[in-house]
């Protein structure tokens, strides 16, 4: 199951992820799942959110350059290995995996992961294929 994750770039000064997430806040937007990466004079800030085409438009309307993609969400076991497991099987179906980011659920039992993959479709088969957990962007709002 693909996920919408927004990624927001960000200009490296102060003041401009605050703008973002007050942005959000202001809408009424819950942030599920964060990533920010950055290099000297830009970062890019990566989102789950419930409503992402609300997210983008209130984005956008408050000076920031949005776009949109896909990502998958796995439910890993919160142990050692359990992330190797997924990128195991991801690397022998020949899928390469452009970044990743990860938290882990109130219980403490299981982890997700956000991945963005080179070909999604081929990655979602290979990991339902090997019982892997998938989750759907309900499942990770409700998280």
């Amino acid at each position: 199951m693909k996920i919408k994750q927004i990624s927001v770039f960000l200009e490296n000064k102060r003041g401009r992820l605050l703008e973002a997430t007050e942005s959000l806040a202001k809408a009424g937007i819950n942030i599920r799942a964060l990533s920010i990466a950055d290099t000297s004079e830009f970062g890019i800030l990566r989102l789950i959110v419930p409503e992402s085409e609300k997210a983008k438009e209130v984005l956008e309307n408050s000076n920031f350059t949005v776009r949109e993609n896909d990502v998958i969400a796995v439910g890993v076991s919160d142990s050692p290995g359990g992330l190797a497991s997924i990128l195991r099987i991801l690397n022998d179906a020949g899928i390469n995996v452009e970044y990743a980011y990860a938290f882990v659920q109130k219980s403490g039992e299981k982890a997700v992961v956000v991945l963005r993959i080179e070909d999604p479709e081929t990655g979602i088969k290979a990991l339902r294929e090997k019982g892997v957990m998938l989750l759907s962007s309900l499942d990770v709002q409700q998280l």
